[in-house]
């Protein structure tokens, strides 16, 4: 007989009667479904009631008997929680939310730019195809309403042509009816065109304020006409764009606050340095391994003080084995200025090398070898936040008040090279686990293993295909397929 687990009694007692999301976990405290609701208290509850479970379908059932916990999200609006809940499925894909057939994919407004005469449409995926997003929406309603204003307000183009012309317009009344600008009968030329293209995207990106206010003027016409439903949609909009415009605000000013702080610290730099000028460019090193295994570095860039993720790099360590990170330290200097000297690139005005005195001496043995003694170089030595300029004196590094500016960027620069290289190592090791999950399958050998991988494109998408999408991979026939997707399914890679 089913019975409800301590932890769910537990956390029922304490739901809020308000909007928000709920995940339920299993026993191994896998998140295997996420859903939102008007009320916590009233919806969660529902899943425990004897009446649910005793008329509910069988994957409901399957799912109510695998809780073994649950957390929840208190949310302002309803609106607010649809937007977290697809959020959330999109980035934990839990099990029953699959099953379920409950993954909501929520409208976007999509615009592509490359095309000679780009036209706004509405989707529900959002594709790397090099087109513009906007959204998610929280109600398809608002989506359609944005659409409809964007096309009549700046004479936005509706037919599917890539290049219309005047035969598409032919039977098209969309230049009276929605205002179009008809590019297709040169009513506009295609400079023109594209430029209203462009004001409704920065309209889009909240950048355009002035057109807010003909937003609100057909919120209340809307209103005054009693057509609620089309005065929620463009109140919608509106609330969303005005929250972008707010957001963009706050960016600024933070932004505008790091670059003042961050200029404070190079100015403090270059006096603690005794460099010639305050250091614009800095590039940091970090090395990370478990037990010497799967060894990486990371490079990360700040220019003016502030992380510029463009220029980040990732090494692999070569040439050392173990966990020697002076050695791998060396290594990766030895690579960078190498290349830097081969192909006269710019170099930076400090390098920072995480770890201390052996790794500055590390950095600075390569830099003097390869003729660039004057290449400034000091290791952060993480236990007491010192900073040490000079190889020949471990007793002299350099020390920063805890509210200094000039701290805060050695830190920050020190700890994005720190989780970049982590990420990376975490990477890597994850690719080695999933691809030694094929050494172990069986009638795999290595032909067959790289024409699964050649098909599928990667072992994530090997492990969610079926027995017959396997099958039809060159050289599996379906008796190996079977074996293989049972062989993924018993080490949890697949759901039934």
């Amino acid at each position: 007989m089913w019975q409800v687990s301590d932890k769910v009694k537990a956390k029922l007692a304490s739901l809020p009667d308000q909007p928000g999301v709920y995940l339920m976990r299993n026993r191994q405290g896998r998140i295997i479904y996420v859903g939102k609701a008007a009320s916590l208290r009233r919806r969660v509850s529902s899943y425990f009631h004897r009446h649910t479970f005793s008329k509910a379908e069988p994957r409901l059932r399957g799912l109510i008997r695998s809780i073994d916990d649950l957390d929840f999200i208190a949310l302002k609006s309803e609106a607010e929680a649809t937007l977290t809940e697809s959020r959330l499925i999109k980035d934990y894909r839990p099990r029953y939310n699959v099953l379920l057939k409950d993954d909501k994919r929520f409208l976007l407004l999509r615009a592509n730019l490359n095309e000679p005469f780009p036209r706004f449409a509405a989707v529900r995926l959002r594709k790397d195809d090099g087109a513009r997003y906007w959204g998610p929406y929280a109600s398809s309603a608002a989506a359609w309403a944005s659409l409809e204003f964007i096309e009549k307000q700046f004479g936005l183009r509706r037919c599917a042509p890539r290049v219309p012309g005047p035969e598409d317009h032919r039977h098209c009344l969309n230049d009276i009816v929605r205002y179009c600008a008809a590019p297709c009968i040169d009513k506009v030329s295609p400079e023109q065109y594209r430029e209203r293209v462009l004001t409704a995207c920065a309209f889009l990106n909240g950048e355009r304020r002035e057109f807010l206010d003909q937003l609100r003027q057909q919120m209340a016409a809307a209103a005054r006409e009693m057509k609620f439903e089309k005065a929620a949609a463009l109140r919608d909009m509106y609330l969303l764009l005005l929250k972008g415009i707010r957001e963009k605000a706050r960016g600024r000013k933070s932004q505008r606050l790091k670059q003042e702080e961050a200029r404070r610290g190079l100015v403090e730099l270059q006096r603690a340095l005794g460099l010639p000028r305050p250091p614009v460019v800095i590039e940091c090193y970090d090395i990370s391994n478990i037990s010497g295994t799967n060894s990486v570095a990371s490079r990360v860039v700040a220019v003016d003080g502030i992380p510029m993720p463009g220029r980040y790099r990732m090494y692999r360590i070569k040439t050392i084995t173990g966990a020697d990170d002076p050695a791998s330290m060396a290594e990766v200097i030895r690579r960078r200025f190498s290349r830097a000297l081969a192909e006269q690139e710019s170099r930076p005005d400090l390098v920072l090398v995480d770890g201390g005195i052996t790794q500055l001496c590390a950095a600075r043995a390569e830099l003097d070898a390869l003729g660039l003694p004057d290449q400034r170089v000091a290791g952060i030595a993480k236990q007491f936040e010192e900073l040490y300029c000079d190889p020949e004196n471990e007793q002299a590094p350099l020390r920063f008040a805890a509210d200094s500016p000039a701290l805060r960027v050695i830190q920050q620069i020190r700890d994005e090279a720190h989780r970049f290289a982590l990420t990376y190592h975490r990477k890597l090791r994850a690719r080695r686990i999933r691809e030694s999950m094929l050494d172990d399958l069986p009638g795999i050998g290595g032909k067959r293993k790289q024409d699964l991988l050649t098909h599928f494109g990667s072992v994530a998408r090997l492990r969610r295909a079926t027995v017959e999408d396997i099958a039809a991979t060159p050289g599996i026939g379906p008796h190996l397929a079977a074996l293989i997707h049972t062989a993924f399914a018993m080490k949890g890679g697949v759901s039934p």
